[in-house]
């Protein structure tokens, strides 16, 4: 397995800081017998100016690793934890570097438990999940990817779901449209067909009337005629 390039970069980070620790304190040795150091001097400041660039680059790979879900939270967390001793452990040695701050060798000594540290285990990560506990970097990685992958492929099938809902409720609300229609289109006919019947009635009950004039008219006449022929009807 290829080392992770956080570690690495840590690693070479915190011997850095052990050199400058080491540099300083014999600076300080020549400096009490009145001996000058410009050459070591100089030689402290460059690795002091190398130190700050590392740990810059240790807070960006940090970042990275986090917002892109290479790592876990609680993985994340401990590294922070290890960059924070860190950035400590600088601001100490430029205070020695400056004759302002603890003596070169106490630094060392607590930069040397820092890195022990990293072996034992850290009471952040005592509430791991018990699918993560005892995997390698790689291993969590791809258990990330994978769980990423499966939860897009859930948002893939629940934007299909949504998409054929949005299409169905399209369809139902043209087939509606088409059913007003429709309904609009009886509504009418029905009128129509209610003014022709109505129009009918009028005219059935006209020929109703016409035709009991005309009975009464026949009626009338046929007592005329008996009338008259009574009357002109021979008597013996």
């Amino acid at each position: 397995m290829a080392p992770d390039p956080w570690f690495s970069t840590y690693d070479s980070t915190c011997q850095i800081a052990q050199e400058i620790a080491e540099k300083i304190q014999q600076r300080n040795q020549y400096e009490r017998k009145g001996e000058k150091t410009p050459k070591l001097t100089v030689t402290i400041r460059a690795l002091l100016q190398n130190l700050k660039e590392k740990i810059a680059l240790l807070k960006d790979l940090l970042l990275r690793a986090v917002s892109t879900h290479q790592i876990t939270q609680l993985e994340g967390d401990r590294r922070q934890n290890l960059l924070d001793g860190l950035v400590t452990r600088e601001r100490l040695l430029l205070a020695s570097f400056k004759n302002e701050g603890a003596e070169p060798d106490l630094i060392r000594s607590s930069l040397m438990r820092e890195e022990a540290k990293r072996e034992v285990p850290n009471p952040w990560l005592f509430e791991e999940p018990e699918e993560t506990r005892g995997l390698g970097f790689d291993e969590i990685r791809q258990q990330q990817q994978k769980i990423i992958q499966e939860q897009d492929a859930g948002l893939d099938a629940l934007s299909s779901i949504i998409s054929r809902q949005k299409q169905m409720g399209q369809e139902i609300g043209n087939e509606l449209d088409e059913q007003n229609e429709i309904i609009d289109d009886l509504a009418n006919l029905v009128e129509n067909t209610d003014e022709k019947l109505h129009t009918e009635t009028r005219r059935v009950n006209m020929v109703d009337r016409k035709s009991a004039s005309c009975g009464m008219i026949m009626v009338i006449l046929l007592l005329l005629v008996a009338i008259v022929v009574v009357a002109v009807w021979p008597t013996n």
